[in-house]
C-alpha cells in the first residue's frame, strides 16, 4: 500500500527548465534570477521590497536584526510555531517570551496579547517586537494586532512561513500591517525553491538593511559607499553581516513555482472544503475559516489540522496517531508548544503557563492535504481516520 506523506512538492518540466537554464546561463548565484524572484513575489503580495534569502530561519534573524532586536530587548511570539520564530530572536542576543493562543485560529490571541502587553506596561518591559504566527496559513486577526503595535509602540514580524499568497481583510499577507514579513520556500510549503526563505516591506531603508546584512555586510552601491570609490572592484563592509543568500538556481526554481500558486491555492482549498464536508461527522474539530470577528482570509491551506475531541469510544490522539502511520498516512503534529521544548524549559518556562496552545498540541494531527493528493488518496485518509478514532 502507497504511503501517503502530509505533504510534498510539486515539482513539473516547466519547473526543470527554469533550472536547466540557469544551470547553462554561467550564473549560478548573485545573477538575475534572484531579483527577478523577488520582483515577482513583491508584485503577487502587493509590497514595494522582497529581500531573498538562503532559508526562513535566515529571514527571522536578520529581519530582527534589521529591527533592533538586541540584548536588553524582548521578543514576543506564539508556542504554537517551529522554534524559528522564537530562537530569531535569541540570535540577536534578545529575551523571548510567548502569547498564548486563540484555541479556535490557533494563532497568537487578540485578547491574550493586548492583557499581556498591559500587564507587561505595568511591569515595564514591553516587547520590541512581537512575532505573529500565521499558523497553517490562517492571517492572525492583524488590523487590531497593528492598532496595539502603535499603541505601546512595538513592530511587528510577521512569520508567514505558512501563508505564501494568503490574504486577510482582501489584502495580501505581508502588505499592510506589518513592519516585515517572512515567507519560506520549503519543500513542504506552498511553492518551493529547495530551501529558501523571503522578507518583505514597505520600508526602503530596512530593504536595504536587509540587503546588507544578507551578504556579509558588504555593499558595492557606489550611492552607500563611505570611502572614496577606488574602482570597478571596490566594495565596503558597512557591518557584521551573514551568508544567507538565496541562488540563482533556487530563484528560478521560485519564479516557476510562483506562475502555478493560484492553481496551487485552487487545489488546496478545494480538498480542504472536501475534507469538511468528510469530517464533519467525525469527533474532531476542523480548521478555523475566519481570524477573528469581522475579519475575512483565504488561507493559503499549508496545513489541515484537525483535533480529536475526547469522548466515550473515541481513541486517544497517541492512538490515532500510529494507528494512522502504521496504514500508510503520514500524519504529523503541528506544533509541540515552543517553551516546553528542553531548551526553553531551561530559560525557565514550564508547563501550564500557554494552557491554550498545550490543550491543542495535546490533541492535534496535521492530515495529508496537496495539490496532488487525488479524491482517493483522501477518502483513504479519511477512511482510515474514522477507523482509527474508535477506541
Amino acid at each position: 500500500m502507497d504511503f501517503i506523506p502530509y505533504a510534498t512538492q510539486s515539482i513539473n518540466e516547466d519547473d526543470l527548465a527554469a533550472v536547466r537554464d540557469v544551470l547553462t546561463s554561467g550564473w549560478l548565484t548573485q545573477g538575475p534570477a534572484v531579483p527577478r524572484f523577488e520582483q515577482a513575489f513583491a508584485g503577487l503580495h502587493g509590497v514595494p521590497h522582497a529581500v531573498a534569502v538562503s532559508n526562513a530561519t535566515a529571514g527571522l534573524h536578520i529581519a530582527c536584526l534589521a529591527l533592533g532586536a538586541g540584548p536588553g530587548q524582548t521578543v514576543w511570539t506564539s508556542p504554537n510555531s517551529f522554534v524559528a520564530s522564537a530562537n530569531c530572536a535569541l540570535y540577536c542576543g534578545a529575551h523571548v517570551d510567548f502569547v498564548d493562543i486563540d484555541p479556535v485560529t490557533r494563532n497568537m490571541g487578540v485578547a491574550e496579547l493586548d492583557a499581556k502587553l498591559q500587564q507587561a506596561e505595568r511591569d515595564g518591559v514591553l516587547p520590541a517586537i512581537v512575532i505573529p504566527v500565521h499558523f497553517g496559513g490562517l492571517a492572525c486577526n492583524l488590523a487590531p494586532m497593528r492598532e496595539l503595535a502603535d499603541r505601546y509602540g512595538f513592530k511587528i514580524l510577521e512569520d508567514a512561513s505558512h501563508a505564501v499568497g494568503a490574504r486577510y481583510n482582501g489584502q495580501p499577507i505581508g502588505s499592510r500591517y506589518a513592519d516585515a514579513s517572512v515567507f519560506s520556500f520549503h519543500p513542504v510549503k506552498i511553492v518551493t525553491t529547495g530551501e529558501g526563505g523571503i522578507v518583505t516591506t514597505q520600508d526602503a531603508a530596512l530593504a536595504r538593511r536587509l540587503q546588507l546584512l544578507r551578504s556579509h555586510g558588504i555593499t558595492r552601491e557606489t550611492g552607500d559607499m563611505q570611502h572614496p570609490d577606488t574602482g570597478a572592484w571596490h566594495y565596503e563592509q558597512q557591518c557584521l553581516g551573514f551568508n544567507y543568500r538565496m541562488t540563482d538556481i533556487q530563484a528560478a526554481l521560485g519564479h516557476s513555482q510562483l506562475q502555478r500558486l493560484d492553481s496551487f491555492h485552487t487545489a488546496r482549498e478545494r480538498l480542504a472544503e472536501r475534507y469538511d464536508r468528510l469530517l464533519a461527522s467525525l469527533p474532531l474539530r476542523r480548521p478555523a475559516r475566519a481570524p477573528g470577528p469581522g475579519a475575512t482570509a483565504r488561507s493559503s491551506w499549508h496545513l489541515y489540522v484537525v483535533e480529536v475531541v475526547p469522548g466515550d469510544g473515541v481513541a486517544d490522539r497517541a492512538t490515532v496517531f500510529t494507528r494512522l502511520r502504521e496504514a500508510g498516512i503520514g500524519v504529523n503534529v503541528h506544533y509541540e508548544p515552543i517553551p516546553l521544548q528542553p531548551y526553553y524549559r531551561g530559560l525557565g518556562f514550564h508547563s501550564g503557563q500557554f494552557p491554550a496552545a498545550e490543550a491543542y498540541a495535546a490533541q492535534a494531527l496535521s492530515i495529508p492535504l496537496y495539490p496532488t493528493l487525488t479524491d482517493a488518496q483522501q477518502d483513504r485518509v479519511v477512511a482510515a481516520l474514522a477507523e482509527a478514532l474508535q477506541a
